[in-house]
């Protein structure tokens, strides 16, 4: 599995609406966007008693994992448990399908099913039961996501970021999310071997400088 380079930049509301103007006119609208070329994410982030993927990320750690089960629009028919990694300056993910009433079997505890499963649902079976990994908030946000063939590169923007706090009522359209208390907007551009020029070009923005901005740690300092 090839790892992907990806950089954060934090924008402001000027940046965002620059910024998507120009996307609009130089990238392609993902496919998967829906009316206005945006889409909501809803992910469920686990972590261990020690809060070792939070504080990981706090630390700055270059190699480290974490595990989030994710779905769009609200549509509970398509759910992924997906798997993060950082290595040094690239990053890969791993997902699995799930069923809505797997998901509903994992969030109630119920996982020995898992161990008898392949990859990475085997995986997560290992870290529930063994390393004490559990569902810790619920992250939600809207994106504008673009996209460009030449070195399968992905432009996105997020914002509108809310956090569950504690709740993991993760299936259920109407639990109660609060916007976080910076009104921040992220910038990621994600691509593989190379960054076309005209791509560089569309996303550069003066004075802004990579960030190390993370949505589940935004999300999680409302638990402490």
């Amino acid at each position: 599995m090839n790892g992907r380079h990806e950089v954060k930049h934090s924008i402001s509301p000027g940046d965002y609406w620059e910024l998507r103007s120009r996307l609009r006119a130089v990238l392609y609208p993902d496919s998967h966007a829906g009316a206005g070329g945006i889409y909501t994410i809803r992910s469920l982030y686990f972590d261990d008693a020690d809060d070792t993927a939070l504080r990981q990320k706090l630390d700055g750690i270059r190699d480290r994992d974490k595990y989030r089960i994710r779905y769009y629009n609200n549509d509970t028919d398509f759910i992924n448990l997906e798997k993060k990694s950082k290595r040094d300056q690239c990053c890969l993910k791993q997902s699995a399908s799930l069923t809505k009433e797997e998901c509903e079997r994992i969030l109630a505890g119920d996982i020995d099913w898992l161990n008898s499963r392949e990859g990475l649902l085997q995986e997560l079976y290992r870290k529930m039961k063994y390393e004490g990994l559990r569902p810790q908030t619920i992250v939600d946000y809207v994106r504008d996501p673009f996209v460009y063939p030449a070195g399968n590169v992905r432009v996105t923007l997020d914002h509108d970021i809310r956090t569950g706090m504690r709740c993991t009522d993760f299936l259920d359209p109407d639990c109660v999310t609060v916007p976080i208390t910076e009104n921040v907007i992220i910038l990621e551009v994600k691509w593989d071997s190379y960054l076309p020029d005209i791509v560089r070009d569309a996303v550069r923005i003066p004075n802004r400088t990579a960030s190390a901005f993370s949505k589940y740690a935004a999300c999680r300092i409302y638990d402490f």
